[in-house]
C-alpha cells in the first residue's frame, strides 16, 4: 500500500476492492462507506486536515487515502481476530454483533484524522465533536434508541483514543489505533521528504517499502514490514510499536521486519 496521495485524487481500484470485500455482508457498513466517500463534509475536512498537515506541517498524508487505508487495515485486524475466535468487546458486553463492531470500526478509522482540519495538536480531542454530528445524522438510519447512542459513543471512543496519549479500552479501540499506525509504507511519506523534510522520521519511513497485515504463528496477528534500509526499525519501534503498546491488542500481535537487496533477497529479519 505505498500510494502517494494528493488533495485531488480518486481512490485507487485495489484499496476499493480491498475494503469492500473486508465489509461482504454487512450492507450497513457497506452503506456507511458510501456515506463516508462521498459525503462533502467528511471529504472536506479531511482534505483541509491534509492541507494543514502536508502543506504547513510537512507530515505525512493524513487525508482521504490515508482513512481508507487505515480502515482496510484496521478492519483486517478485526476480521482475523473474529476468525481466531476472538469476541470483540461489543459482542463480550452482549449488547451488538460482529457485524456491529466492524461498523464502529470503519467509521472511527474513517474519521480519526477528521481533528487535523482544526489543528494538529489535539487533533485526536478535535474530531470528537466535528465527528459529532455527523454519527447523528448517520446512525438513526441504521439503528434506533439505546443502540444508536451506544454505537454513537463506541465510535467517539474510538477515535479518542487512537492517538498513543491515550490507553484503548476496547478491541475496537485497538484495532483503530494499530491500523493507524500500520500505514506506512514508502509513498506515504514521499511528499515531506520532497518538501526537505530530512530527518530521521522521513528518512525511516521513505525504508518501509510494503506492510501486510496476515494471521500469526505465534500470536493471532502478524504484521510483516518490508524494508530497504535498517532505518525503518525506527518506525517500526516509535510509529507502530507505540500504538500496539496502547492498544490492548500487544498479547494478539506479533511484528516481524525484513530487511531486502535491491534483487529482493532478504538480508536481515527482525522480531520486535
Amino acid at each position: 500500500m505505498n500510494y502517494e496521495s494528493n488533495e485531488n485524487e480518486h481512490f485507487p481500484v485495489h484499496l476499493n476492492n480491498q475494503i469492500h470485500d473486508l465489509l461482504e455482508g454487512n450492507e450497513i457498513g457497506l452503506e456507511l462507506l458510501h456515506f463516508l466517500e462521498t459525503d462533502n463534509e467528511v471529504q472536506g475536512l479531511l482534505t483541509h486536515g491534509n492541507t494543514l498537515a502536508i502543506g504547513r506541517l510537512n507530515f505525512n498524508d493524513h487525508g482521504p487515502t490515508h482513512s481508507l487505508i487505515a480502515s482496510i487495515n484496521a478492519l483486517s485486524i478485526l476480521k482475523i481476530l473474529h476468525e481466531k475466535g476472538v469476541e470483540t468487546t461489543i459482542e463480550k458486553e452482549l449488547w451488538g454483533s460482529y457485524e456491529d463492531s466492524q461498523v464502529v470500526v470503519l467509521v472511527a478509522t474513517y474519521l480519526h484524522d477528521i481533528g487535523n482540519a482544526i489543528h494538529r495538536e489535539h487533533h485526536h480531542q478535535f474530531a470528537l465533536f466535528l465527528a459529532n454530528p455527523i454519527l447523528r445524522t448517520i446512525l438513526p438510519s441504521h439503528y434506533s434508541g439505546e443502540k444508536a447512542q451506544r454505537m454513537r459513543a463506541s465510535i467517539l471512543e474510538c477515535i479518542y483514543s487512537h492517538d498513543e496519549s491515550a490507553v484503548c479500552l476496547s478491541i475496537e479501540g485497538g484495532c483503530v489505533t494499530v491500523g493507524d499506525g500500520a500505514d506506512m509504507a514508502n509513498g506515504r511519506a514521499r511528499i515531506p521528504f520532497s518538501m526537505g523534510k530530512i530527518d530521521i522520521h522521513s528518512v525511516s519511513a521513505l525504508s518501509i517499502k510494503e506492510v501486510n497485515i496476515v494471521e500469526g504463528i505465534r500470536k493471532p496477528i502478524r504484521i510483516e514490514v518490508t524494508m530497504t534500509e535498517s532505518a525503518g526499525v525506527f518506525q517500526i519501534q516509535n510509529v507502530l510499536g507505540k500504538k500496539i503498546d496502547v492498544s490492548g491488542l500487544k498479547d494478539f500481535i506479533e511484528v516481524r521486519g525484513k530487511v531486502i537487496g535491491e534483487d529482493h533477497s532478504i538480508i536481515t529479519e527482525i522480531e520486535f
